[in-house]
C-alpha cells in the first residue's frame, strides 16, 4: 500500500494535477519531469509525447481531473501499440470507457489514457439465443436499441445508458435487480482481452476461470477487454409494471423491501437526505416487474427502439438540454431542501401509484436530464456508496444520514438499493444494502467532506461493509485493505503481477490506493 503522505497527494485535486488546472506551475515542466505518480515506472526516462495529445481528463463527477495523452485506437493493434508508446516513453496507461465512473478511476495524470469509445461494433448476435458479442467501446444505449425489437433486454443495466460495455465489466456495475440476478458479470459468459505484454487472452468460467473472475470487476488494472459476450434477457413487452409507494421514514423503506423481495423484478428507493427526527430516511420506494407473454396487447409496438425514447421537453415546453440549467439556482441546501419536500409530499398525497412505463425510462433516470452535474456548479460533485450486510444496514444508514447533518452536509440525492454477494475477486456486493449519497463539491467544503468521508469509512467498516471503486474519490489505502482483506488483495496483486510484470497500467485511483 502507498504511504499516508503519498497518497495523501492524490486526493481532492490537491496533488500535481490540481495545480496543473489552477495555473500553478508549468505543465510541461511537470509532464516531462519524473513525479511520484509514475508508480513502477520511477526508473525509466521520460520522454516528450505530442502535445496535440494532451487533454483535460475529468471524473464524471468533475470534483477531480488531470491532464493526460489521449489515444483513441479502433481495434486491438492500436492499443498495442498504445502500451508500446507508454514502454518506451516511460509512462504508464490508463484506461478509460464513457468516463462515467464519478471519481478517478480512469484518470492518469501526467500519463496516457487510452479511451475507447471508438472500439463500439457489434460483433455477433443471436436473436434466438439472446447471445452477443461487443466491443469494449459500445454503450447500454447501443446494447439496447440494437436488441430490443428482437425481444430482448440486457440483464443488468446501470442508472444511465451512455456507460460502455468495457467500463461496465471492469466495474462489475449493479442494477436495480442486484439482489435478484446479481451484477453484469454474472452475465457475461466469455471475453476477449489483450494483456499490456501483448498476449491477447479469451476468458470464461471455464477457461482461465481465475483471470475470468478477476478481470471482471478488476478496474482495468490486468488488461484491455476487446470483446465481451453476454446473455441478455427475454422481454416480452416493451413496458415494465411500476409501482411508486411512499415510505414515512428509513424503517418504512427497509420493511417495504424486505416485503418485496421474492417478488418483486426491480426495486429502488429514493431518500430525502436532508428529513430529520422521526422522518429521517423518508422517500419513495419504485417496484417494477416485466409483463408476462400476452399481458401486452401490441408487443410489436412498445418493443420498438422509438417508443422506449426518454421524452425531449417536460411538460411539452422546455428542453431536456437546459433543464440543468434550471435547477442550478436551486442546488443548494435550501433548493434540494424545498424539492425533496415537494417530492415526497406529492407522492404521499397522491398515494400508492401503478403505471406503465417504457424500460429506458425506468431503467435510466440519470438520463433524464443531460448534463445535470452541471447544475451542481464548478466543485461538481462527489457520490459515496456503501454496501452494509443486511443486519446493520438499517443502523448504519441511519448513523450515515445522521453524521451527514450534523457536519452540514446533508447529501442532495440519496439512492437506496438491496444486493447479494458474488463470485469475483475485486467486489463491492454483500448480502444487504447499500446507500448511494450525493454530496455537492466547493473550494470551502472539500476538507470538511473528506473528514466526512473518513467518518463514514470507520462506521462502514465497523459494520462489516464495502465499497465501489466505480463511486469513489475519497477511500484511503488502509479501508480497501480493510474491506478487502489481505487474501484477496494478495491474490489480485499476483495477478497483477502476472498479466503486467511492468505495471503499464495504472490511474489514478490504483496510485492512491494500491501498492502494485
Amino acid at each position: 500500500m502507498m504511504s499516508k503522505n503519498e497518497a495523501s497527494r492524490h486526493q481532492w485535486g490537491t496533488d500535481t494535477q490540481g495545480a496543473i488546472l489552477q495555473g500553478q506551475v508549468d505543465v510541461i515542466s511537470v509532464v516531462e519531469a519524473p513525479t511520484a505518480a509514475l508508480t513502477g515506472t520511477a526508473s525509466r526516462r521520460l520522454n516528450a509525447l505530442p502535445d496535440e495529445r494532451l487533454e483535460k481528463v475529468e471524473g464524471w463527477g468533475r470534483a477531480v481531473s488531470g491532464l493526460s495523452y489521449v489515444y483513441r485506437p479502433t481495434e486491438a493493434a492500436g492499443i498495442l501499440e498504445a502500451f508500446e508508446i507508454a514502454r518506451q516513453t516511460g509512462r504508464s496507461v490508463g484506461l478509460r470507457g464513457a468516463g462515467r465512473s464519478y471519481g478517478d478511476a480512469s484518470l492518469n495524470a501526467e500519463n496516457l489514457v487510452l479511451d475507447l469509445s471508438r472500439m463500439n461494433r457489434i460483433l455477433a448476435w443471436d436473436p434466438q439465443g439472446g447471445v452477443i458479442t461487443v466491443e469494449p467501446g459500445v454503450t447500454v444505449q447501443q446494447l439496447w436499441q440494437y436488441v430490443i425489437e428482437d425481444g430482448w433486454w440486457p440483464a443488468v443495466v446501470p442508472g444511465t445508458m451512455y456507460a460502455t460495455l468495457g467500463g461496465c465489466a471492469a466495474m462489475n456495475i449493479h442494477g436495480k435487480n442486484n439482489w435478484r440476478v446479481g451484477p453484469i458479470g454474472d452475465h457475461i459468459t466469455e471475453f476477449r482481452a489483450v494483456l499490456p505484454g501483448g498476449e491477447q487472452v479469451t476468458c470464461s468460467r471455464a477457461q482461465r476461470p481465475e483471470l475470468f473472475h478477476a478481470f471482471i470487476g478488476g478496474f482495468g488494472m490486468l488488461g484491455c477487454f476487446t470483446a465481451i459476450t453476454l446473455q441478455l434477457k427475454r422481454i416480452y413487452s416493451g413496458l415494465l409494471s411500476v409501482e411508486a409507494i411512499p415510505t414515512p421514514d428509513l424503517a418504512a423503506m427497509f420493511a417495504g423491501f424486505e416485503e418485496r423481495l421474492d417478488r418483486a423484478d426491480y426495486l429502488v428507493g429514493w431518500l430525502d437526505g436532508m428529513a430529520r427526527g422521526s422522518a429521517l430516511g423518508r422517500g419513495q420506494l419504485h417496484r417494477a416487474d416485466y409483463l408476462a407473454p400476452d399481458a401486452d396487447p401490441f408487443p410489436a409496438q412498445t418493443l420498438r427502439v422509438s417508443c422506449q425514447q426518454l421524452p425531449e421537453t417536460f411538460f411539452g415546453v422546455l428542453p431536456r438540454s437546459s433543464l440543468w440549467r434550471l435547477m442550478q439556482p436551486l442546488t443548494n441546501d435550501p433548493g434540494i431542501r424545498l424539492i425533496n419536500a415537494a417530492r415526497y409530499h406529492g407522492r404521499r398525497l397522491g398515494g400508492r401509484k401503478g403505471y406503465f412505463q417504457s424500460h429506458a425510462a425506468f431503467a435510466f433516470l440519470l438520463d433524464y436530464v443531460p448534463d445535470w452535474k452541471l447544475a451542481y456548479g464548478p466543485g461538481g460533485l462527489i457520490q459515496y456508496q456503501a454496501f452494509i450486510p443486511a443486519p446493520a444496514a438499517p443502523d448504519t444508514f441511519e448513523r450515515i444520514l445522521r453524521s451527514s447533518q450534523r457536519s452540514g452536509l446533508p447529501p442532495y440525492l440519496a439512492v437506496f438499493k438491496r444486493h447479494r454477494p458474488d463470485a469475483f475477486l475485486i467486489s463491492h456486493a454483500v448480502e444487504g444494502y447499500s446507500l448511494a449519497l450525493d454530496y455537492r463539491v466547493t473550494a470551502e467544503n472539500r476538507p470538511a467532506l473528506a473528514r466526512l468521508t473518513a467518518g463514514l469509512d470507520r462506521l462502514v467498516l465497523e459494520a462489516g461493509g464495502r465499497f465501489y471503486f466505480a463511486k469513489d474519490g475519497t477511500l484511503s489505502p488502509a479501508s480497501v485493505a480493510a474491506f478487502l482483506g489481505q487474501d484477496t488483495l494478495n491474490r489480485f496483486c499476483a495477478l497483477k503481477r502476472r498479466c503486467d510484470p511492468e505495471n503499464l497500467l495504472q490511474t489514478n485511483l490504483s496510485r492512491r490506493l494500491f501498492d502494485f
